[in-house]
């Protein structure tokens, strides 16, 4: 039913919030609506996508690129442990998106902060292009 509901959001043409009166924000900061379908009612939770993308420094030796993707590796992996990260993934392909990270954060400026702490970034391995993302509290992937 979530998939429903996100494929209606956006075929619909749900690319603004049109629920401004009804938006809520929680004791942490999270903005947040309740949308209703049917005899259910979601509640819609904004996130923040980050597409991962190629940067301009990849020169950098074996060893070293595998140092920076072990500090990449850890920074996510500590920030998935605190419940920041919610979900995280490579592209399958070899294009210049190569993986998305969706972070449970109240504001893109936190997002910044967190994506300019990844080594990979500092490096300039990676860059991060950030976009708010309106998702169903509880949604999984089967």
């Amino acid at each position: 039913m979530t998939k429903i509901i996100l494929i209606l959001l956006f075929s619909v043409g749900f690319t603004t919030l049109n629920f401004a009166q009804e938006l809520q924000i929680d004791e942490k900061g999270f903005e947040t609506f309740e949308m209703t379908e049917g005899d259910t009612t979601y509640i819609m939770k904004k996130y923040f996508m980050v597409f991962l993308k190629k940067g301009e420094k990849r020169d950098q030796s074996p060893e070293e690129s595998a140092i920076i993707q072990k500090g990449h590796m850890d920074h996510m992996a500590k920030l998935a442990e605190e419940g920041i990260i919610q979900m995280a993934g490579p592209f399958g392909d070899d294009g210049e998106v190569r993986g998305i990270v969706i972070y449970s954060v109240p504001t893109e400026e936190e997002v910044k902060k967190l994506t300019s702490e990844d080594p990979a970034v500092k490096a300039g391995r990676l860059i991060m292009e950030i976009h708010p993302f309106w998702c169903a509290k509880g949604t999984t992937l089967n």
